[in-house]
């Protein structure tokens, strides 16, 4: 049988640390590091490989491009911080030109793997990925709103007391500020989400500024990106059709087409098999095509 491969692009806090969930959890046979500091990716493999008489086999080492060649799925982390007195285009624009130039290297290997894209503003960095990738829509896939969404469930189940896993709620669109929670859909085992709308409104708003806290604590976020990737990861090997909200690029979709927004979508060994319909409010709508146009304005930007 052929051996599963993952390629993660980029080893820095959130690649290393996705690298090791998918180690950790054994997600596949093959574990590739690729960095363009190489050392940091031979210690990263290094420092793996030292565990593994604790654990289940996997085949992890610092590769290059070539080693894209029959992966399954290729993680891209990689992308450049803000530099001082750079604008938010600018620096749009400059991950861009980074991402076409990775992505035309893998090119070079691999065109029928599936690319799973991390690195923020992650719609935007997607869309790109998918215009010059040319490879079908469901094979170009954005961690999306599973992360917000994750955020969300939690923090709703800490007002009710209840397991996170037992809560089912959704955030939409824009992995960012424009992002809106689907309160009109929120349930525990299909019975509605009772709150107070001071508390919803607090709930929302540590979702979408939990990012902003846990920089200002810590520098970054790592882990609960890492188990997401690993989430979707693990529904594509796996074939699970699974139902999560990634981000892929919307045709119609409450009249929204032409940008990526993470909504829910089944999830299997295609990639994004399909977009599901949910069923939103008026204002759910107007918020969504709030968050689409300023996705398309930025984008906009950047070709300009």
């Amino acid at each position: 049988m052929k051996k599963t491969r993952v390629v993660v692009i980029g080893v820095g806090m959130v690649g290393s640390t996705t690298a090791y969930t998918l180690l950790l959890r054994e997600r596949a046979d093959e574990l590739v590091l690729i960095d363009v500091d190489h050392n940091k990716a031979v210690g990263d493999a290094l420092d793996m490989n030292h565990g593994m008489p604790f654990i289940g086999h996997t085949e992890v080492w610092a590769g290059t491009y070539e080693d894209c060649k029959g992966a399954d799925i290729i993680i891209i982390t990689a992308g450049s911080a803000q530099k001082p007195g750079e604008t938010r285009t600018d620096l749009l624009k400059r991950n861009v030109s980074i991402y076409e130039s990775i992505i035309s290297e893998v090119l070079k290997y691999n065109d029928d793997g599936i690319l799973l894209l991390a690195t923020n503003p992650v719609d935007i960095m997607s869309y790109f990925s998918l215009k010059k990738s040319g490879w079908p829509i469901n094979r170009v896939i954005g961690s999306g709103t599973l992360l917000d969404s994750a955020r969300f469930r939690y923090l709703i189940s800490e007002e009710l007391t209840l397991d996170p896993r037992s809560v089912h709620a959704h955030i939409i669109g824009e992995h960012g500020d424009s992002e809106l929670p689907v309160w009109s859909l929120a349930n525990v085992a299909g019975a509605k989400v009772e709150l107070d709308e001071a508390t919803k409104d607090k709930v929302f708003v540590e979702t979408r500024d939990a990012a902003y806290s846990i920089i200002e604590a810590k520098g970054a976020t790592y882990y609960a990106i890492a188990l997401a990737l690993d989430r979707i990861v693990t529904a594509i090997l796996r074939d699970e059709a699974a139902v999560l909200n990634v981000s892929t690029l919307l045709q119609d979709y409450y009249g929204i087409s032409d940008v990526y927004l993470g909504v829910p979508c089944v999830v299997d060994r295609q990639g994004v098999r399909q977009v599901m319909d949910i069923e939103l409010t008026e204002g759910e709508q107007q918020l969504l095509h709030k968050s689409a146009n300023k996705l398309k304005d930025l984008i906009r930007s950047i070709e300009s």
